[in-house]
Parts: structure tokens; sequence; C-alpha cells
């Protein structure tokens, strides 16, 4: 079988509901098809139009958001820097002190 010829929208009229030898649920089934695939060439040509060339104002809003992350991870690891600076030193691990005892202290 060959394509119908391309009339006016697909969506609006089946280009198959004349053909003699199709029945109306042939020509039904075709008319989907045909409505799919017009459907996939608009994915197909939106997707290719997204993909080359970024959305700038989503670059930008990105760019923004990293910058705010940087900040929160440096603030995050000054926090934990902190935090373990402020813990008290435990004697047991404590650098050995330089008086030249070497009694092991429990």
């Amino acid at each position: 079988m060959s394509s119908p010829p391309p009339s006016g929208n697909i969506f609006d009229e089946n280009p198959y509901a004349d053909h003699p030898s199709l029945s109306q649920i042939e020509t039904e089934v075709l008319w989907e098809y045909a409505k799919l695939a017009q459907n996939v060439k608009q994915v197909t040509a939106k997707t290719r139009k997204l993909t080359a060339e970024p959305d700038q104002m989503l670059v930008s809003r990105l760019r923004s958001l990293e910058t705010k992350m940087g900040l929160v991870l440096t603030l995050f690891k000054a926090s934990v820097w902190n935090v373990i600076n402020e813990q008290p030193i435990d004697p047991l691990y404590a650098p050995a002190e330089t008086s030249g005892d070497t009694t092991i202290r429990q």
C-alpha cells in the first residue's frame, strides 16, 4: 500500500476514509497509526531542538545552584572541623610527653 497524499492536518481528517479496498476498521487503524506517527515526528523535532541548544534560563539557574551548593559544602566542612576540634582530647590518644616518662596510663 502506498501512503496517502499529504492533505491538511492528519488529526482532523482521515486520509484513508475513501479508500475502496479498505474496511472501516482498517481505515480507522491506519488513521490512528498516521496520528501516532505524526506525534512521534513532533516529539522527535522538539527533542532535537532541546538537545541542539541548551535552555539558557535553565543553565543560569543551574549555575546559581552550583554556587550555592559550593557554599553549603564549605560551611558543612567548617562545621564538621569545628565539632572535631571542640571535642576534648582523650589522654590515652594524646601525644607523648617529652619528659621521658614511658609509663602507660589507663
